[in-house]
């Protein structure tokens, strides 16, 4: 967790500061997602643990949208030096940037203002801003899959991965397209402050509170023709049992499937394979397990259904770059700050 977005001392206290940059021609939808996710999360006395603003490329003023209306943008382009998080919605009007991949005099000067250190982050197509202003060289992102490959022909330094969700980089994070927004703000906020709090702002806002980043962008059949079975029933079924081993047979056993009808069915439906999807399922009921309980690391290895200790740290390290001991020790002291 990076200092800029880690807790403060009670005494100390200031929400973190995320600023979302309207850009002419910008996708209402993609603009309201920080607002909606960053402005949910309250620590232990009810604080708001973020403060989102809105700022243009301009003075304040009106900004156009893609659709009948424009919005007021309330803040200049100096609001992007307080900023701890600057983030870039889509928009349909970049001009030079979408076309020739080089920033507007304009644009440069408004991002000049950004502290060094500033966590960037961008909604599909807003990630041309950050490869146009260089932050990009060198670094894997993605965008939406449909504008990938233009993408990556304009910007050839970039690594571009058109077949995920989003990247976390550190402090430069990007996302594919629109509801895409929303699982990269959401990861934001469990990177920043644990699983509890992420999820809870995930119910709130009546969405899945974890798909993860290497999930497929583009599932061919992501809505089941009614008149063939989905996996549902089983994903439920495995959710009930995560501390329990678990046979793809099983799994298929609970649709009445043979296991590559299964599987082929499940991959359609969620873009993962299920041996993929459990382990998800199983790191996450770690990192809860791990911010909110006493377990010893070897219980949690148990409950979440690694078996031991050491396959947990494995399946850790590799989503999270961290151990089960490091993960805790982080939370636990974001935790005890909170409720100071």
């Amino acid at each position: 967790m990076s200092s800029e977005s880690g807790p403060r001392p009670s005494s100390d206290f200031r929400p973190h500061r995320v600023v979302v940059l309207a850009l002419d021609g910008l996708l209402p939808f993609e603009l309201g997602i920080p607002h909606r996710i960053f402005g949910r999360p309250k620590d232990a006395r009810k604080r708001h643990l973020y403060e989102v603003v809105t700022c243009s490329i301009r003075p304040p003023g009106p900004v156009r949208t893609d659709a009948d209306f424009a919005i007021q943008a309330e803040h200049g382009p100096e609001t992007l030096a307080t900023a701890d998080t600057v983030i870039i919605p889509a928009s349909y009007e970049l001009g030079p940037v979408f076309e020739e991949g080089v920033l507007t005099d304009e644009l440069a000067s408004a991002l000049a203002h950004i502290r060094p250190g500033t966590r960037l982050a961008s909604i599909c197509t807003g990630v041309y801003v950050l490869a146009a202003a260089g932050r990009l060289d060198g670094r894997p992102a993605t965008t939406h899959w449909a504008d990938a490959e233009r993408f990556q022909r304009l910007f050839p330094r970039v690594d571009v991965d058109a077949d995920v969700l989003f990247i976390d980089d550190g402090d430069v994070l990007t996302s594919a397209g629109v509801a895409a927004g929303i699982d990269l703000c959401l990861h934001m906020v469990r990177r920043d402050h644990g699983t509890a709090i992420a999820n809870e702002v995930a119910r709130r806002t009546v969405v899945p509170p974890h798909r993860d980043g290497g999930q497929a962008q583009y599932i061919h059949r992501p809505v089941p023709d009614p008149q063939q079975s989905s996996t549902t029933n089983a994903r439920a079924w495995a959710l009930g049992r995560l501390h329990e081993p678990i046979q793809l047979r099983d799994m298929a056993d609970q649709e009445a499937m043979s296991v590559r009808t299964f599987t082929r069915r499940f991959r359609e439906e969620t873009g993962i394979s299920p041996g993929q999807w459990l382990t998800q399922q199983r790191v996450e009921r770690a990192r809860h397990l791990l911010e909110s309980t006493d377990l010893s690391v070897d219980q949690v290895a148990r409950d979440a259904g690694f078996g031991t200790a050491q396959s947990m740290r494995q399946h850790l390290q590799a989503a999270l770059g961290v151990t089960p001991t490091a993960y805790r020790r982080t939370f636990r002291r974001a935790a005890g700050t909170r409720a100071a």
